[in-house]
């Protein structure tokens, strides 16, 4: 009898210890939400996967925007620290908004499209900083290896070019007359050879960008004009508008398939302009 009164006595302290437990826990996750909804989200949050896949490279790009900002970390999908930024003196006290970076890109022979995915895992980035008034900051942004077919290009009707450097002995940029068009074939499918997935036809199109330079001499000193217009993913084809085809004969351009997650794919080529 005696064990079992003293068994029985135990069951209200239980039953408190239990409450209490639970009381606990449930502060706990209540603290965790208003923790939560505390941290400001950026404006933009993107981490993506650009290659170049005329030359053969591969590099990370992230553009960040929100409030101005002291502090700014990214940590990969496995939880490590890839970028850690901390503003000094006087521009800390003004604070950065906006901040867009690109890695290096060194070519297949040196990083393997393998082992640069291995580098940097699929996943969820997490993106955070601080305010310039110790506010938390924090996005969460998707990295996947899913990268775009290359475009295949055309200028007026001719096929991209394979070699553009004048000093090879292949070189064969088109000659061609203005109006000039640079068209491409709808993007329909990932990557045949690599990323993941590979040749996939589960891929949105976000949008295409068209990039054409001209080497330009003016007063004696010589630079680069750009033209760059990023067209929604139903526009396959662009004419260069008469005042930039006036500039130089010749030219060189890009296409650049950008999928939903912004990874992009690019490909380059070059032409003549001839009357």
């Amino acid at each position: 009898m005696n064990m079992t009164h003293n068994h029985l006595g135990m069951l209200p302290k239980l039953a408190l210890a239990t409450a209490t437990f639970v009381w606990a826990t449930t502060a706990s996750l209540s603290w965790a939400d208003e923790e939560e909804e505390d941290e400001i989200p950026f404006d933009e949050a993107e981490i993506f996967a650009e290659l170049n896949n005329t030359d053969g490279d591969l590099g990370l790009h992230a553009l960040i925007d929100g409030e101005g900002w002291k502090k700014l970390e990214i940590e990969t999908a496995r939880e490590r620290n890839i970028l850690k930024i901390r503003v000094k003196g006087r521009l800390k006290r003004q604070g950065l908004t906006e901040i867009f970076f690109e890695s290096a890109e060194p070519t297949f022979d040196e990083l393997s499209p393998v082992e640069f995915f291995r580098r940097f895992p699929a996943g969820e980035y997490e993106i955070e900083g601080e305010t310039i008034e110790g506010e938390e900051l924090e996005s969460i942004t998707e990295f996947t290896h899913l990268m775009p077919a290359p475009p295949v290009a055309f200028v007026n009707e001719v096929p991209m070019a394979a070699v553009c450097d004048e000093e090879d002995p292949d070189y064969d940029a088109p000659e061609v007359t203005a109006p000039v068009t640079i068209a491409w074939d709808e993007v329909t499918m990932s990557h045949p050879d690599l990323g993941s997935p590979q040749g996939s036809p589960d891929i949105v199109i976000h949008n295409y960008e068209v990039v054409v330079e001209a080497e330009i001499e003016a007063d004696g000193e010589e630079f680069t004009s750009v033209l760059s217009v990023i067209l929604p993913p139903d526009v396959t084809s662009m004419v260069i508008p008469e005042e930039f085809i006036g500039l130089s004969d010749e030219f060189k351009y890009e296409v650049l398939a950008r999928e939903e997650s912004f990874n992009q794919t690019a490909t380059e080529s070059c032409f003549l302009l001839v009357e």
